[in-house]
């Protein structure tokens, strides 16, 4: 679940020139620095949209933590920030926090809140379990009113849930991720898809996350 920063030796027709001008220390030199200023740029770039500096993993010629110094010169450094799960977890709570406080359900066991779920590659994820990597993530939630509280039947949330946090979750995280609201079906903590998935007695609100 991250977004990979990557730089490669320096464009074909500048390295023409350093292999002329630079030796091979003095090139891999040069692209540690450029590699380190293009990290540094992209930390900035990502606490500014976290508002605080997101884990990341540097891997240099394929060697997890190695020196950017260590780089070969025409070696590859790559820069790996885990700020998928920043955005998932602040769209989780954005969800809930956007919520009807009270259910329309009469059984006090179905709160509409508490009965949101996140599936990862179309297969749901277990509440308190580490969420995988994945190409898409859709938060959806499958009662029966989901769809009612959507078009703002509930006083608490005219604007509706899903479609709210959508957009407050695109501005957000535009640079990092694709977020958009839609509807899908799920069953037996999996999305369907195909024409069962497209029937729309069986779709409900969804947010759904991909990674750019």
């Amino acid at each position: 679940m991250a977004v990979r920063t990557k730089v490669e030796a320096i464009d074909r027709d500048i390295a023409v020139i350093l292999s002329d001008t630079l030796s091979p220390a003095a090139q891999s030199k040069a692209l540690a620095a450029f590699a380190g200023e293009t990290i540094d740029a992209a930390t900035r770039a990502n606490r500014q949209v976290l508002g605080r500096d997101a884990p990341r993993t540097i891997y240099v010629d394929g060697r997890k933590g190695a020196p950017l110094a260590s780089v070969k010169p025409d070696g590859v450094i790559v820069a790996e920030f885990d700020v998928v799960s920043d955005a998932l977890a602040w769209i989780g709570e954005q969800i809930e926090l956007h919520s009807p406080k009270a259910s329309p359900d009469p059984n006090p066991d179905v709160v509409y809140k508490r009965s949101h779920e996140l599936f990862a590659d179309g297969i749901a994820v277990p509440i308190g379990e580490p969420v995988p990597s994945a190409e898409e993530y859709i938060f959806i939630n499958t009662l029966p009113y989901a769809r009612k509280i959507e078009t703002g039947s509930s006083s608490q949330a005219p604007d509706g849930v899903f479609q709210a946090v959508a957009t407050l979750g695109r501005r957000r995280f535009s640079k990092v991720a694709r977020i958009a609201f839609s509807y899908r079906a799920a069953v037996s903590g999996a999305i369907v898809k195909g024409r069962a998935g497209n029937k729309s007695s069986g779709r409900y609100p969804a947010i759904v996350v991909k990674l750019r």
